[in-house]
């Protein structure tokens, strides 16, 4: 089985006002280190088999299509990496 990670952003020039608010809330939490947040969503598309290049392409496809608004967000689809020992879980 394989899997692509489909990672959808608004792009850097759309305001992001849920990401406006992380940001302000994490120092009230005490996390002082950050200075941006940008939130996004995350989509993992499973496939039965291995995942091809033509498999790629139609995940990219989709997400352009379906997953996002490519007007105002920005789509990356990648192969989740396998770390099959070959021992099973």
């Amino acid at each position: 089985m394989g899997t692509v990670i489909v990672e959808v952003m608004p792009k850097p020039e759309i305001l992001d006002p849920q990401g406006k608010a992380v940001v302000g809330a994490l120092p009230r939490l005490g996390f002082t280190q950050f200075s941006a947040v940008r939130q996004g969503k995350r989509f993992e598309l499973t496939v039965d088999g291995p995942v091809t290049p033509e498999i790629l392409e139609a995940a990219r496809n989709a997400a352009e299509t379906m997953l996002s608004n490519p007007i105002i967000e920005d789509v990356v689809a990648v192969v989740e990496a396998s770390f099959d020992d070959g021992e099973g879980a």
